[in-house]
């Protein structure tokens, strides 16, 4: 085992499915000769060569449809979208072409391919490079999502993505890649297998991301009984899990960085609400960032995303009232 911070860890996954599967492909803008906008791609051009790791022009809807025929003829191609809003002039290609041909084809056809892309704050890109987005891939049936949130899964998650016969969206927060943790090559993890990140009994939390390690701080500063759940997948998400924890916690949080509006952590609440709804003791809540752009001044881009701070405040209210608190930013005095 070793640490490696999470963009070493993204290129050791790469560089390990490159030497075991010839079929395994890279390309994407900047990541070849330049080794990657954030250096994820680091040295495997001078490995693999130009024929595997390939620059592209600038041209997400060109170089995703190039992948998406390559993987139905038998390649399994991993493209690189250097900011998630980008992906916007390509989702044609991702949303109805690849992630609907197995059904269109009969199962004739299988589109094993990676759209890895980077997302979120924290790192002064502005509102129109920081969004997480994850709401314009997860209503599509075909498409699996996945998120990093640590060394380890970034390694293993990747790996597994690659393996999968299906189109897979892998996000990566990219205030995360210069992040160290232990990597041990030898763990497997399934994509729609939610990881268990610590036991507890006061309630139940689920998060992905950064905003993982924000829980963890959260459970750490209120010394509540904390069941953290790092939901890894979110389509699809591990319901087994997550409603077998809140069964026994009868509170649940979700902890996203995600706009309150639309944010994937409603599908949770919706869930757990409906096949649980008798056993709560207090309502399933959401701790989101506003329905605002991420502000480009770092001082206010520090308060745009929950902090540890909210999410023990918010944490703390729910489990001693059994009522839901008001959002973090009215009860920091934002609003």
């Amino acid at each position: 085992m070793a640490d490696m911070r999470v963009r070493q860890a993204i290129v050791q996954a790469l560089s390990d499915e490159m030497s075991e599967d010839p079929n395994v492909i890279l390309f994407g803008e900047d990541i070849a000769a330049a080794e990657g906008p954030f250096k994820t791609s680091e040295g495997l051009l001078d490995k693999f060569g130009p024929e595997r790791v390939r620059d592209t022009p600038i041209s997400e809807m060109a170089f995703t449809g190039a992948a998406v025929g390559a993987a139905m003829m038998g390649m399994r191609p991993v493209i690189e979208i250097m900011f998630m809003e980008f992906l916007g002039v390509a989702l044609d290609q991702l949303v109805t072409e690849a992630a609907k041909m197995h059904y269109l084809s009969h199962g004739e056809y299988s589109v094993p391919m990676v759209v890895r892309a980077s997302n979120a704050s924290g790192l002064g890109f502005g509102s129109q490079h920081s969004q997480t987005l994850e709401n314009w891939v997860v209503a599509t049936p075909g498409l699996k999502v996945v998120t990093l949130s640590d060394a380890q899964s970034a390694y293993s998650l990747l790996r597994a993505a690659i393996r999968e016969p299906n189109p897979v969206m892998f996000l990566e927060p990219r205030i995360l890649y210069a992040e160290r943790g232990p990597v041990d090559t030898s763990i497997k993890l399934e994509i729609g297998k939610a990881r268990l990140i610590q036991g507890g009994n006061d309630v139940t939390m689920v998060a992905m991301g950064n905003m993982v390690n924000v829980a963890k701080q959260a459970a750490k500063q209120s010394s509540l009984s904390c069941e953290i759940i790092d939901l890894s997948t979110l389509v699809p998400w591990d319901r087994q899990t997550v409603l077998a924890s809140v069964k026994k916690t009868k509170r649940l949080i979700v902890v996203e960085e995600a706009p309150l509006s639309g944010g994937w952590g409603s599908e949770i609440v919706a869930e757990v609400t409906s096949n649980l709804f008798t056993e709560l003791i207090a309502p399933p809540i959401r701790i989101t960032t506003p329905d605002t752009p991420v502000p480009f001044s770092g001082v206010l881009e520090a308060k745009f995303t929950p902090a540890p701070d909210d999410v023990t405040r918010q944490l703390k209210y729910l489990v001693e009232t059994n009522q839901a608190p008001k959002p973090w930013w009215v009860m920091a005095g934002l609003h």
